[in-house]
């Protein structure tokens, strides 16, 4: 029975079965590893160098069979279909000597969008200024039909200020007339 009195083992997980290549290549890792471990007993502390040497050009070789490897052990689909996830960017580390504080920030999409927002604000201001905008125009109109009316208006008032001066005028005339006589 497994620790902590759990029952069963690993029903509802995915069998994993090994390829035929990767037991090749772990089976000619372990002669690798026995040859090495011959050659170090033999050579002794002197010899311990070259074998090194010999197994770096070897690891190489090793390397480049690990990312076939890797490559094949993709899981579901991923073997099947070749993608590249464009949203994953590698993180690469950048020395204090690489960074380029002079050349140009980049920008976030955020303060894009921000700078942007400002210059077609300042655009449609000027635009408005000089009336060519619809809501300008719509203004403009708006403007010109007040101003005629306030015109109309004063002509109006300046109209019956005269009337009345003038019966004004003409009453003080007939009084003094009226009194002359």
């Amino acid at each position: 029975m497994p620790k902590g009195g759990r029952k069963g083992g690993h029903k509802g997980r995915a069998r994993q079965y090994t390829s035929p290549e990767e037991i090749d290549a772990q089976l000619q890792a372990e002669k690798q590893k026995a040859t090495e471990e011959e050659e170090q007993e033999e050579g002794g502390d002197g010899a311990s160098g070259d074998p090194k040497k010999e197994k770096k050009s070897l690891d190489s070789d090793e390397s480049e069979d690990d990312d076939d490897d890797y490559q094949q052990k993709r899981k579901g689909v991923e073997g099947l279909i070749d993608i590249e996830n464009p949203n994953r960017v590698a993180q690469t580390t950048k020395k204090v000597t690489q960074l380029d504080l002079d050349g140009p920030k980049e920008l976030s999409r955020r303060e894009r969008e921000e700078i942007e927002k400002q210059k077609a604000k300042e655009r449609y201001m000027k635009m408005h200024l000089a009336g060519k905008t619809e809501q300008a125009k719509a203004d403009l109109a708006r403007l010109a039909i007040i101003r005629k009316q306030r015109e109309e208006a004063a002509r109006k008032k300046e109209e019956e200020r005269k009337a009345k001066d003038d019966a004004t005028l003409s009453g003080k005339r007939m009084q003094s007339l009226s009194l002359n006589k």
